[in-house]
């Protein structure tokens, strides 16, 4: 086989390793929301038991992969690290929470599609990226499809309720952004589990105390602690290992578009299972999350290069 027939195929399988990665952290909502119908839990227990159990999954395979050089990081990077935990417990809360407000499918446009647009202007503020055209054009996008898909229902609490739940999904995109920053700043010194094992082992120390001093949740059903298991071990730790993997052989660009399958797949979900439903100012909202999302990524294909580590969901 020829070098540049192994490099197509090297792709092809980076590809359908993001592609399942997606899929999997599309199936966290549903997964979220029936675990609210089952019992009488909060954001902050599920959020924590996502993290508890990812974490020594996501241990083991960083240790399978680089071996004692997994321990070899330098302390002053531990605050970088530290801070993608805050930010990823605070993410796990306000995801979460958003969801038990405005379902499944409005939580994940607002919080996916956004983090995007936020890491982009973030980018430019800190990082003296530049802020192009394209990229205010990706705000503006961004801002009123957002505006669409959330709406105002006519009852008052209801109109609480729907701005408490955008308010929350918005965090939980400031801090997947958070994350992504960071972990772009860490990037060039580590490999990229080292950040996202320490940052979620630190996340779950962070959220005990908070977990314990609000109420940590321990009633549930085997069904809920089946999907409990679930989201630490198949959307986080096992999603994270396949998007990674894929990575190693497919550009930052393309790997972030194949992850627009993961609000798709969560939208689909919630209609299947939920009867959730966009109406056409919903649906507008979500087209223009999406072509915001698609403003930031599809003009750098025009540079096709080595693939970037990238974090998502």
């Amino acid at each position: 086989m020829s070098s540049q027939a192994m490099t197509r195929a090297a792709s092809r399988r980076g590809l359908l390793l993001i592609t399942l990665a997606a899929l999997l952290w599309g199936t966290i909502g549903v997964a979220t929301r029936t675990i609210y119908e089952l019992t009488d839990t909060n954001a902050i227990s599920i959020g924590f038991f996502r993290l508890a159990f990812s974490v020594p999954a996501l241990a083991v395979a960083c240790w399978y992969t680089l071996g004692r050089t997994a321990l070899r990081i330098i302390l002053a990077d531990l605050r970088w690290m530290g801070l993608i935990g805050v930010a990823m417990a605070t993410y796990q809360v306000c995801y979460f929470a958003a969801i038990a407000r405005v379902g499944v499918t409005v939580a994940v446009l607002i919080a996916l599609c956004t983090a995007p647009v936020m890491v982009a202007v973030l980018s430019a503020m800190l990082l003296h990226e530049r802020l192009t055209q394209r990229i205010l054009l990706a705000l503006g996008c961004a801002l009123v499809g957002t505006t669409l898909l959330v709406g105002m229902p006519a009852e008052l609490e209801a109109q609480h309720q729907t701005l408490i739940g955008a308010l929350l999904a918005f965090g939980a995109a400031l801090s997947y952004s958070t994350v992504t920053l960071c972990s772009r700043m860490l990037a060039g010194r580590y490999h990229p589990l080292q950040p996202i094992t320490v940052g979620f082992g630190i996340g779950a120390i962070m959220l005990l105390p908070v977990v314990l001093a609000t109420g940590l949740v321990l009633s549930y059903p085997l069904a809920g602690w089946a999907l409990l298991l679930h989201l630490g071990l198949i959307p986080t730790a096992l999603g994270y290992v396949l998007f990674l993997a894929g990575l190693r052989h497919t550009p930052a660009t393309s790997a972030s578009i194949v992850t627009l399958l993961e609000p798709l797949t969560s939208a689909v979900l919630a209609w299947l299972l939920f009867a959730e439903r966009l109406g056409p100012l919903g649906l507008i909202g979500a087209l223009l999350l999406t072509g915001a999302m698609l403003l930031l990524f599809l003009p750098a294909r025009r540079a096709v290069q080595r693939a970037e580590p990238a974090l998502d969901a």
